[in-house]
């Protein structure tokens, strides 16, 4: 039995009962079939990768797009489908990017796991441990690949930082940039850090003891810009800064190991290493490329992708323990949008 309630992006589905499995679309001959859902600005871009493939002779088309936006549909490249409401393509498609709002992550993945479609989710995978539990569930009951966009994975494994036995000391991330207006449906944790979060649980296999977090609205009611202290069970504290409302823009990484320091400057691509392990020179590449082509050899030939969904729930269940923090820190009442005051 269904029961369903109007979302911006298309139709909210209860299951009742067991498990539902919506149509799981019968494989049929031919290249896979890819769709994006949420095609403004990056959705658009994982668009432009999944032609590139098709292009370049892998198994794979862009067959779809789904967006709200009337104006996005009419800008969808020539002989792809367009629609509005992204449950018209459920059994429909083999693969889908989502690109929608992070809000409405864990509705779609859901109902596209379900289906029978293989998923690539921009991050954050959920925003609440309770929904990512439950797509990491359902993904591993249907055999299906979900992963998630934590694109800059790719740009570390290149520079060999991530192949790296030793345990760092001390890390720190800063990540600020001015407003752009994006992303605010969560804090600039769920936004922005959640990407420095990926890398720091990707160099310290250790739990995270103690989360200290400070934050400030400007927009709100979430925070714009948040200060955070990790200190793991293995002894390493981890630094994060991150801001949307930044004036300039600064974007760097900093592990202090027992037998020297690795810097790296994403703006300039500077790179100090005074360990004795050689490192590569910071090549930032095609990430999301590089992510889109990832997912799709992981669909057409079963081998993991680089990003599992269960690291990316480890992500998030620390940047919600940051947000947590910076709530618990804040004052009752605080400016928001236009000075207007935010209980």
């Amino acid at each position: 039995m269904l029961c369903c309630t109007a979302v911006p992006y298309g139709i909210r589905i209860f299951a009742k009962g067991p498990d539902l499995f919506l149509r799981r679309r019968v494989p049929e001959k031919g290249p896979l079939k890819a769709a994006v859902i949420g095609a403004g600005a990056f959705g658009r871009h994982h668009s432009t990768k999944y032609r590139a493939l098709a292009e370049a002779g892998q198994n794979v088309e862009l067959f779809a797009i789904a967006d709200p936006s009337a104006d996005v549909r009419r800008a969808a490249p020539p002989g792809v489908l367009a629609v509005a409401d992204w449950r018209e393509l459920l059994g429909k498609v083999d693969l889908v990017s989502i690109c929608s709002p992070a809000v409405t992550h864990a509705e779609i993945v859901r109902a596209f796991l379900n289906a029978g479609a293989h998923v690539l989710v921009e991050k954050p995978i959920a925003t609440t441990i309770e929904e990512a539990n439950d797509l990491v569930a359902l993904a591993a009951k249907t055999g299906l690949v979900l992963t998630v966009g934590h694109q800059e994975r790719f740009v570390f494994a290149r520079t060999g930082l991530l192949d790296q036995a030793e345990t760092p000391l001390e890390i720190q991330c800063w990540r600020r940039g001015p407003w752009t207006g994006r992303g605010d449906d969560v804090s600039a944790v769920l936004d922005l850090m959640i990407h420095d979060l990926d890398l720091v649980h990707t160099l310290v296999d250790s739990p995270a003891l103690d989360v200290q977090a400070r934050g400030i609205t400007q927009y709100g009611p979430h925070a714009d810009e948040v200060s955070a202290i990790l200190t793991f069970a293995n002894g390493t504290v981890a630094r994060l800064d991150t801001s949307r409302i930044a004036e300039t823009r600064k974007r760097g990484l900093r592990a202090v190991y027992a037998d020297g320091v690795i810097e790296i400057d994403f703006l300039t691509r500077a790179v100090t290493n005074t360990t004795p392990r050689p490192l590569a020179a910071l090549e930032m590449g095609d990430p999301l490329g590089e992510s889109v082509a990832s997912f799709v050899t992981a669909v057409a030939g079963g081998a993991a992708p680089l990003v599992l969904a269960e690291q990316a729930r480890l992500a998030l269940a620390t940047a919600i323990r940051i947000d947590e923090a910076v709530e618990a820190a804040m004052p009752a009442v605080r400016p928001a949008a236009h000075g207007r005051a935010v209980a």
